[in-house]
């Protein structure tokens, strides 16, 4: 029987993995911890032309997020895992903004053309933020329809 690994060991792993997989892409980054709360853990990997792992709309940083999930499963074994957020040169956050503004465009045109406005597919996190980003417009509000990975919101106009 192995001990559990602390949250600060468990980062370590993530790190030393992370880093290890930017190094066998001959690129030029490195990672590192940037938040660990009570069961969760924030990991970064910053550095300059990183764009292949994040891949074509966050595809590849999602999937990487997946294999350094199973890494950090196989190296802690039976005991308590940290939750994972996973970075990559600051793209969750721009993808974040981006996607903060596009549905602020697509609420409008709801409200104006009093129309619902179903938006394409996407994760779950994004779909978070549609939700929260139309709950601070007036006059729209937002249902989840379909299922996974076909899940997708409809921004619906209100009476109000």
């Amino acid at each position: 029987m192995t001990e559990e690994m602390t949250l600060e060991e468990q980062g370590q792993v993530i790190v030393d993995f992370l880093d290890g997989l930017v190094k066998e892409y001959e690129a030029s980054g490195q990672a590192r911890v940037v938040e660990i709360d009570e069961d969760r853990i924030e990991v970064a990997i910053d550095g300059s032309d990183l764009g292949f792992l994040i891949g074509p709309g966050g595809d590849t940083l999602m999937a990487l997020h997946e294999v350094t999930k199973t890494v950090l499963q196989r190296k802690a074994g039976a005991g308590p895992r940290a939750r994972l957020r996973l970075d990559v040169a600051g793209y969750r956050e721009f993808r974040r903004a981006e996607l903060a503004k596009f549905v602020e465009e697509m609420a409008e045109k709801a409200r104006a053309g009093g129309i619902e406005v179903a938006l394409e597919p996407m994760s779950a996190a994004d779909r978070k933020v549609v939700h929260d980003t139309a709950n601070e417009i007036e006059g729209v509000d937002t249902i989840s329809v379909g299922d996974d990975p076909r899940r997708r919101v409809v921004l619906v106009p209100t009476d109000e």
